[in-house]
């Protein structure tokens, strides 16, 4: 089984941290296909970022996708992942999607903690489209971005479970997700300091992958979500190109 780890940043030292993190995770019968985004931000933390990093998602999907058994769209936020699902015949799963949804599960509300002061209302809106802001106790944003704090994990840790403890506290959260490819594998080091389940993203959203490799969903054939009719395209890279007007 083959699962692209598709990180739409530009950093590549970010999608071999993700892959360090998912390494003990990984079945013996599981290959993961990385891919990084080949054009926009280094590290996703605007409106702006994220729409090119959707663009970058597809770009990359079209040019590493081929033979893979599922997607993991490794970025919190997770920019083109609808567009993702609708193009894809694999499943694919969000980090951001998946988190929510088990943090969810665990009954009561949650919180999301991440890095860069924007994300807010981007995921407050995320919530929102997933049918979970009933849900949602808070976003509670800290002002180093996901990179910053990937590049100082030692100097993050008390401000993230300060900030855990903080929204704990405040909002009545029962769990709080650590959103962000970013923080990836921070959630076992902050949890100890903080009296409710801490979730990492990038697990949650990998065991949702390897859930819906093994089990598949049915690909819609026609409405939402079904393979768009094939449109002539401009300007795009050859494979994504192919990928919008082949069938």
């Amino acid at each position: 089984m083959r699962i692209l780890v598709l990180n739409p940043n530009t950093s590549a030292e970010m999608t071999e941290l993700v892959l360090r993190v998912l390494a003990p995770m990984t079945p013996a019968d599981v290959e993961l296909v990385p891919a990084t985004g080949r054009f926009g931000a280094r590290y996703i933390s605007s409106r702006s970022a994220g729409a090119i990093a959707g663009h970058a998602a597809l770009d990359a999907f079209a040019e590493r996708g081929a033979g893979c058994d599922a997607v993991y769209l490794a970025c919190f936020g997770d920019p083109g992942l609808m567009a993702l699902k609708e193009i894809a015949g694999v499943p694919v799963v969000g980090m951001a999607e998946a988190a929510c949804r088990q943090a969810a599960a665990k009954g009561g509300r949650f919180s999301i903690v991440t890095g860069g002061e924007r994300w807010g209302p981007i995921l407050t809106e995320f919530a929102v489209a997933l049918g979970l802001d009933g849900r949602l106790a808070a976003i509670e944003t800290v002002a180093p971005t996901g990179g910053d704090i990937a590049a100082d994990p030692d100097g993050s840790i008390a401000l993230l479970a300060e900030a855990c403890r903080r929204t704990v506290a405040r909002d009545g959260a029962q769990a709080v997700i650590l959103g962000g490819a970013g923080l990836a594998g921070l959630a076992a080091r902050v949890q100890p300091h903080v009296g409710v389940p801490v979730i990492c993203s990038v697990q949650a959203g990998f065991a949702a992958v390897l859930d819906a490799a093994r089990n598949p969903p049915s690909k819609p054939v026609q409405g939402d979500l079904a393979l768009p009719a094939p449109v002539p395209s401009i300007g795009l890279s050859a494979g994504l190109s192919r990928l919008l007007g082949e069938r």
